[in-house]
């Protein structure tokens, strides 16, 4: 599966454009500012139904223009060439579409064009809070599970009605038990399997990061990631909850549950977060994604495409060569690369003979030229 073509209108920095892309790796080349990543951003818009960089969708309709629409044309998805479309007007509803048919649910899509990006802002999977991590791991199982995404849903509703009403019995100072009781079956009725969905999903996930993180660090440490989960001591939901209704009562939201999820990231036996330095958390976070499109292929049989944003900030020139190298070979499917210095790139696929790829130079106005194929 792989994009064959992406028109876009009025699209971030772009008025209008339409591009054909080739099944290998296809380079997105020129300064800063002339919008390589903007058209990753329209390809992972048309796999999650989103923006990676922007969660307000009306941010990214170009300035003063009254929408913006994406359309790729996808080869080999369920065995035929497909259209999806991604439509958002001011004031209305964001659209998506597959073959022309809309979605009444954007979650019917996730994981059908499943992706992986790897940007420079994945850092803050080491450096940020817990829900960052959870999101990560949520986004993995989502893509491979509509069970797992459905329970998220289901959850968080629930999560956000039972929150809600604490607030309200705060403000009140009143307490109805039962009323709380009542979500609280929700809760264990859909966070339980979301609780073993992660677990089980973390025993086939952390020994493929293990080896990623290996490849390229060159074994020099290890890292050990944990699954740091109340659920852990007490693996019955339902008496967590009961136990903590008190202390919930108090802070006025719930306290205990697979929302306080968390992934405890050691190197040695000292935490990332504190003490790991930028080229040990640059190694971990690409460890990560690299994961993430192994699982994928491995529990769906799809090679999801590849968005690799500045990667030449994260790697020496050589682990530059052989991430190419790797990602050009048959183990991968469709590659996006961005990069500010086009000479630098012509050099490595000229060592990489045998690697399919084309090049895209764009410039300060936005226009996209040069297409070679190599």
């Amino acid at each position: 599966m792989y994009l064959s073509n992406l028109k876009i209108t009025n699209f971030k920095s772009y008025s209008d454009a339409d591009i054909d892309f080739c099944p290998g790796v296809n380079c997105l080349l020129g300064n800063n500012g002339v919008g390589k990543t903007n058209l990753l951003d329209a390809v992972y818009y048309l796999s999650f139904c989103k923006s990676y960089f922007n969660s307000i969708d009306t941010q990214n309709i170009r300035q003063g223009e009254e929408f913006f629409a994406i359309h790729g044309r996808y080869e080999g998805l369920e065995k035929q060439s497909v259209q999806v479309s991604c439509i958002q007007r001011r004031n209305q509803p964001k659209q998506m579409r597959y073959e022309q048919k809309a979605y009444k649910a954007f979650a019917e899509h996730i994981g059908r064009i499943p992706l992986v990006i790897v940007s420079p802002t994945d850092q803050v999977l080491i450096t940020g809070g817990s829900d960052v991590r959870r999101k990560f791991v949520n986004g993995v199982i989502s893509q491979t599970n509509k069970e797992y995404l459905s329970n998220l849903l289901q959850y968080d509703k629930a999560l956000s009605q039972r929150n809600r009403l604490l607030k309200q019995f705060y403000d009140d100072r009143y307490w109805d038990a039962p009323a709380i009781d009542i979500w609280d079956t929700q809760l264990v009725r859909f966070g339980q399997p979301i609780y073993n969905t992660r677990k089980a999903f973390l025993e086939q996930f952390l020994p493929i990061f293990d080896y990623y993180y290996k490849w390229i660090s060159d074994e020099r440490e290890s890292v050990t990631i944990t699954y740091d989960s109340q659920l852990n001591d007490e693996s019955d939901l339902a008496k967590l909850l009961t136990e903590a209704q008190s202390a919930d009562r108090y802070a006025q939201f719930t306290t205990v549950g697979p929302h306080k999820d968390d992934l405890t990231l050691t190197i040695g036996e000292m935490s990332m977060k504190k003490f790991a330095s930028q080229g040990q958390q640059k190694t971990l976070s690409l460890a990560l994604k690299l994961a993430q499109f192994q699982y994928i292929y491995e529990n769906t049989n799809i090679k999801p495409i590849l968005l690799l944003d500045d990667i030449f900030d994260k790697l020496d020139i050589e682990r530059i060569k052989q991430l190419i190298r790797l990602v050009g070979s048959d183990r991968f499917g469709q590659v996006f690369l961005t990069d500010t210095q086009p000479g630098r790139v012509e050099q490595i696929f000229k060592e990489l003979p045998g690697v399919e790829h084309r090049l895209y130079e764009i410039d300060r106005s936005g226009t996209i030229k040069n297409h070679s194929v190599k």
